[in-house]
């Protein structure tokens, strides 16, 4: 065999990847871990035998206050993280630094929804006893597991550039249902108190 030292070179594989089209599992596997965040959690709650109190702190009148009071607290920044977003695409005007306050304010939402997730499930469980209770039970696990997905979907790349806006507006649209079930009635129920 010989080999002719003045033919052009190739290059194996070819310098160029081809470029594939996003496979399915980049949307079924946030998809499937929301599903099972949200059933997960329905299911503890519903098997597990409530508790009655998670926690309490002090300053605050009962723990229904203080979770109300998260909740709000939530609620507020999840406005905030919808002003940004819109700021970030361009519906709103907007500071330079937008971005950072879409970040900050949504870990900030996280953190203190966090505790008042663990007390709803751990001291009172999925109930069903009134159709409030149970579309702010459904809520509840359907919030965690959209937000699961939500959390993925900023890792994967070429994604449509409508995804993140649609599930990150689901999210914050789960987030004031579950908002207007639990803290709004609960401060027209019993008064804005701490």
């Amino acid at each position: 065999m010989t080999v002719d030292p003045n033919a052009a070179t190739q290059s194996f594989p070819p310098s160029q990847p081809a470029h594939r089209s996003p496979g399915a599992a980049r949307f079924l596997v946030p998809a499937l871990v929301a599903a099972v965040v949200a059933v997960g959690l329905g299911a503890y709650g519903k098997v597990h035998d409530p508790a009655g109190t998670a926690f309490n702190l002090a300053g605050f009148s009962s723990t229904g206050a203080v979770k109300s009071w998260l909740a709000t607290t939530a609620f507020f920044f999840a406005l905030v993280q919808l002003a940004s977003a819109l700021m970030m695409y361009g519906k709103l005007p907007g500071p330079s630094w937008a971005p950072v306050l879409h970040r900050w304010s949504g870990r900030v939402a996280f953190l203190v929804a966090v505790p008042v997730a663990v007390h709803c499930l751990y001291a009172l469980g999925f109930q069903t006893y009134e159709p409030r209770v149970l579309w702010h039970s459904l809520l509840g696990c359907f919030f965690f597991g959209a937000f699961s997905a939500k959390m993925l979907f900023l890792r994967a790349e070429r994604l449509p550039g409508w995804l993140l806006p649609i599930v990150g507006g689901l999210v914050f649209a789960v987030l004031t249902a579950i908002w207007l079930t639990s803290a709004l009635w609960f401060f027209r129920t019993f008064g804005v108190t701490t």
